[in-house]
């Protein structure tokens, strides 16, 4: 089939499986639609919470959508503000964590798909503010 559509509330929240729902909702879609070399997400970051891990790729391009909501996301060592539809482009090799606000973050994020590319960092954003 040339096309797919597919609600992105139908998608499995990864976040469950992870034990990590009490701080987001985690959505790749990827799969379901059929998309051969996009990947992409949808997230949900709760009022208050800072996703529980930061990640990295080594070859991967992103860009990040901001569909709702404010927030925070820090990059190696630039902690940047978020609001709706900020677009954020993000190169191969930086560290990113995201952060809500109080009214929580939701976005979307799009990049190349490179199985196994994913690093997850943990400790990268301790408390500072």
């Amino acid at each position: 089939m040339s096309y797919t559509l597919k609600n992105l509330q139908d998608v499995t929240d990864q976040a469950v499986a992870f034990g990590i729902s009490e701080i987001q909702e985690a959505r790749f879609p990827a799969d379901e639609v059929g998309a051969q070399s996009t990947g992409f997400g949808h997230q949900v970051i709760h009022p208050g919470k800072r996703q529980s891990f930061a990640h990295r790729h080594t070859a991967a391009e992103e860009v990040y959508v901001i569909i709702a909501g404010t927030g925070r996301i820090k990059l190696d060592d630039d902690i940047l503000e978020l609001r709706r539809l900020d677009a954020l482009r993000v190169a191969p090799g930086v560290t990113r964590q995201f952060e809500a606000g109080p009214e929580g973050l939701e976005l979307l994020v799009f990049g190349p798909r490179h199985e196994g590319d994913g690093e997850i960092v943990k400790g990268f954003w301790e408390d500072e503010s």
